[in-house]
């Protein structure tokens, strides 16, 4: 069965399964592990201090382990993201989303932007690294500049949103920013919520998307195919 030309596994293999809401309980992040390996999810993404549990229940799933870094201002000093980088490493993240400091880019200060994604995907040491551009607050030209630093700084994706700020993913966004680095991979965050939403995201370039309410997503095509 499919729905707009997806089948439920390939709907599936583009979510983030992401549990971020600072008051989530232990019993919240096993349930998200196991709704993202029974529905073979590309990753669950989880606050850091849920590391260690979250990689106990993966075992050996396919499922990737993501973690946020510098979440969800993005402010730290660069030095402070390599730790957390590092450190969620250790625990066996196998992706870091991290967030740049979009005061600094809206300044046009691009060196320090760099030098902060820069210092993540060193301290990843090949974990894959996501950079959170949190692009309701930005221009057009600022996102077109954050993805191009993130490109220069050898991230693997570029991300749209904590789902924090005032705005979350669009269409527009999504497609200026797979055009801008088609090298690189990008997130669609904030605010997809239903299946349309998550194929629109797809169809406008995202090759993940970040969701919280993956088994609605999944029971709606279950509805429609």
């Amino acid at each position: 069965m499919t729905y707009r030309g997806y089948s439920r596994e390939q709907i599936a293999a583009f979510i983030d399964h992401t549990v971020l809401k600072p008051a989530a309980s232990s019993d919240e992040i096993r349930t998200a592990v196991a709704t993202a390996i029974a529905s073979k999810c590309a990753a669950v993404c989880f606050r850091p201090s849920d590391m260690v549990l979250a990689r106990e229940l993966l075992g050996d799933s396919s499922v990737g382990l993501a973690t946020v870094v510098g979440f969800p201002h993005g402010t730290n000093d660069l030095f402070v993201k390599a730790f957390e980088t590092s450190l969620a490493v250790s625990q066996g993240a196998s992706e870091i989303d991290m967030v740049i400091h979009i005061g600094h880019l809206i300044e046009g200060r691009d060196d320090l932007v760099l030098a902060d994604i820069r210092a993540v995907v060193d301290a990843a040491d090949g974990a894959l690294v996501k950079v959170i551009l949190e692009t309701s607050e930005l221009s057009d030209e600022q996102i077109v500049r954050g993805c191009e630093l993130s490109r220069d700084a050898g991230a693997g994706y570029v991300k749209t949103s904590t789902g924090f700020a005032s705005g979350g993913a669009t269409v527009h966004t999504v497609s200026l920013m797979a055009k801008t680095v088609p090298g690189l991979g990008v997130k669609a965050s904030g605010g997809v919520r239903t299946l349309d939403q998550l194929i629109d995201m797809v169809e406008a370039g995202a090759t993940r998307v970040g969701a919280s309410g993956t088994l609605a997503i999944l029971a709606e095509f279950d509805a429609k195919a």
